[in-house]
Order: structure tokens, then C-alpha cells, then sequence
């Protein structure tokens, strides 16, 4: 239930809560800072350079939604890491939602996404989702690693489907986990 704290892996404390319009800033600065460190997120860091009123307008947004959830991980003010899960709500497709998750390089191995995951899960399974869906950039094997932990199971590819600023072709990987 969040809010809800955590003692990371390194002995700091964390708090799970909702992301909020005031994130609006630090949310923009972590984005372009996780882009900043790894290939494997879908933007690159200046695809971050939006106005703030926008993002904050996307958090009042997100926020008043009933069928998603963003989860931050905030440690001392500053976000280490966010988890979303985005419910579908057609008839024929509400027992699925779409997951995502990144964190800053320098909380990987502090413990972060289990406890994120374990919220984003409650959450979907209050709404009745029997099934959690996530993509991730082939060569990701850290995300692969982390995703089978959680007990999700590759389901596919799109062959090529990421291209790297140096021409590099990448396939899509796409992971279902049972509810």
C-alpha cells in the first residue's frame, strides 16, 4: 500500500508513493539522466526536452486515471526509479496491462524493482488483470534477468524494431507474466 517505505540494499531509506504534478522537474531530469545511461530506453536524453507545465500536465493526468498507476522511488527527494502499469480497458482486453520500469544507474542492486513490482501488482489485480505484459530492447540482459525473477516469460519479438543513433538494429522482446 503506498505509500511505503523501504531500507535499500545499501542501508538508505526509499519511499514507494504515486508520482505527482510537483514531480513534474525531477521527473524530467531522471528520464533525461536513465536516457543519458543506457541504450535500452526508447528515447534518447533529448527527446526529455519538454516543458515542465507538459509533464506536470501529464502527471494530473495519470493521476486522475483509474486504470494506471506510476509508482516513484524516492530516495532523500530524488527519483531513483519509476514502475508503471497501464490497464487496458476494452471488454475483450481488460484482463491485460502494460508494464514498464526504469531506474537510475546508481541504485541498480539497491533492491528497488521488487518492491515496485510487488504495487504495480496489487494494483492490477485490483482491477481484475490476469495478465501483465512488458517489451524490453534485445542485449538488455540485465532487464531479461530482472524480468524472469519476477516470473515473466518471453512471448515474442519484432525483428529490428529499435535502431540505435549508430545504425544498430534491435530486436523488441515482449514478456507476459500470469496472474
Amino acid at each position: 500500500m503506498l505509500p511505503r517505505k523501504i531500507t535499500l540494499k545499501g542501508g538508505a531509506q526509499a519511499v514507494l508513493r504515486t508520482a505527482v504534478p510537483q514531480d513534474a522537474a525531477g521527473m524530467l531530469a531522471y528520464l533525461r539522466a536513465c536516457a543519458e545511461e543506457t541504450d535500452f530506453l526508447l528515447r534518447v536524453p533529448e527527446e526529455w526536452d519538454i516543458p515542465v507545465e507538459t509533464e506536470e500536465a501529464f502527471l494530473r493526468d495519470l493521476a486522475r486515471q483509474q486504470d494506471g498507476l506510476m509508482v516513484v522511488c524516492d530516495v532523500d527527494g530524488e527519483i531513483a526509479g519509476t514502475c508503471q502499469v497501464v490497464c487496458m480497458n476494452r471488454v475483450k482486453t481488460r484482463h491485460r496491462a502494460t508494464v514498464s520500469i526504469a531506474l537510475r544507474r546508481a541504485y541498480w542492486g539497491e533492491g528497488i524493482p521488487a518492491p515496485m513490482f510487488e504495487e504495480i501488482e496489487s494494483f492490477a489485480r485490483g482491477r481484475g488483470v490476469m495478465q501483465l505484459e512488458l517489451a524490453y530492447a534485445q542485449g538488455n540482459d540485465r532487464a531479461r534477468r530482472l524480468y524472469d525473477r519476477m516470473g515473466f516469460v518471453e512471448t515474442g519479438r519484432s525483428p529490428d524494431a529499435i535502431r540505435l543513433r549508430d545504425g544498430t538494429l534491435l530486436d523488441e522482446i515482449f514478456m507476459i507474466k500470469k496472474l
